[in-house]
């Protein structure tokens, strides 16, 4: 890991005088943005950066964070974004016991998490889900998305990277697929097809790299969906990183210290990216990553991106282009 992390930072050295112009050159590798800077102005740099405007109807997937978790994407640092590009909030309901498995609930949870302010949650599954084709269908026949999903025309994937109970990492990749499913798709997707309707929860699932193939297939769904990836772009911010998803109601304590914004139009490699920036990090005084490096490797978190590479999603290899002066 530290040694593709080296090379990356190479990479970045080169390109960190400009932004390139085209984001995929033929027999290139896909560009992957990054900002040190965690500011609302970075976040729209990052975006503009990207090269891709946001058209139409626009959908802003985030995590709207479990109650009593303060690690999510805070609305001060989102909100000059959204109202940029004329989007609307998107998240759907949980299939675990927590306060957002109820709309009632989960309306709850993003008065007190501050998201109204910036225009609410459309919580896409509250009148309903509809099935949509997976194109790998090792695991899955379809995607259960909410119903809302069709209201949309284009999606920016707004991600809090950081680490996860189950899947290891939870990036671009997770907040599409496991992100963007209804309940009953949440279950589907975590048994690898085996329960694809809910029933108090989800049955326990023995194959791991199943369920983890399963989030990679449901995250291609939903690309397919917005015109097989044209009508959707990426963005991660690696701040506030436990081992913990956002889904987690009492996280670990955050020991890492923040890095910055990473954006791409290429899921898989910015996943990628996220992944070796914190593999490349070294423990300090200040910041240990060693737990969240831990977690990752114990659920072979990364066996997500490599299986999204392999059905054709994108690319683990990319070239890394600073947009800080």
């Amino acid at each position: 890991m530290k040694q593709i992390f080296l090379s990356v930072v190479l990479l970045a050295t080169a390109f960190c005088s400009c932004v390139a112009k085209e984001h995929i050159s033929e027999g290139d590798h896909p560009i992957v943005y990054v900002t040190r800077d965690i500011s609302p102005e970075s976040l729209i740099r990052i975006y503009k950066a990207l090269g891709r405007k946001a058209e139409g109807r626009v959908a802003v997937k985030i995590s709207t964070g479990e109650k009593g978790n303060p690690n999510h994407l805070q609305p001060a640092l989102i909100g000059d974004l959204v109202k940029m590009v004329n989007g609307k909030l998107v998240e759907c309901n949980t299939a675990y016991a927590g306060k957002r498995g109820t709309f009632e609930e989960h309306k709850a949870v993003v008065e007190e998490h501050g998201f109204n302010t910036i225009g609410g949650v459309d919580l896409m599954d509250e009148e309903g889900e509809f099935r949509i084709p997976c194109r790998d269908q090792t695991h899955l026949r379809y995607d259960i998305v909410g119903t809302h999903l069709r209201n949309y025309d284009f999606m920016i994937n707004l991600a809090h990277f950081k680490g996860h109970p189950m899947g290891g990492l939870g990036g671009v990749l997770k907040n599409q697929s496991i992100g963007v499913a209804s309940a009953n798709g949440k279950a589907y997707i975590h048994t690898a097809g085996y329960q694809a309707v809910l029933d108090g929860m989800w049955q326990h699932c023995n194959d791991q790299d199943g369920f983890l193939e399963s989030m990679a297939a449901a995250a291609q769904a939903v690309s397919d969906y917005f015109g097989q990836g044209e009508r959707i772009l990426y963005i991660s911010v690696l701040n506030n990183m436990t081992v913990d998803c956002d889904c987690v109601a009492k996280p670990a304590p955050v020991m890492v210290k923040d890095y910055g914004i990473m954006a791409s139009l290429d899921p898989v490699a910015l996943d990628q990216a996220c992944v070796d920036v914190v593999f490349g990090m070294e423990k300090t005084a200040d910041s240990d990553p060693t737990h969240l490096q831990q977690r990752i490797e114990s659920r072979h978190g990364t066996h997500t991106i490599e299986w999204a590479e392999k059905i054709g999603m994108g690319s683990r290899k990319y070239k890394l282009v600073s947009i800080d002066k």
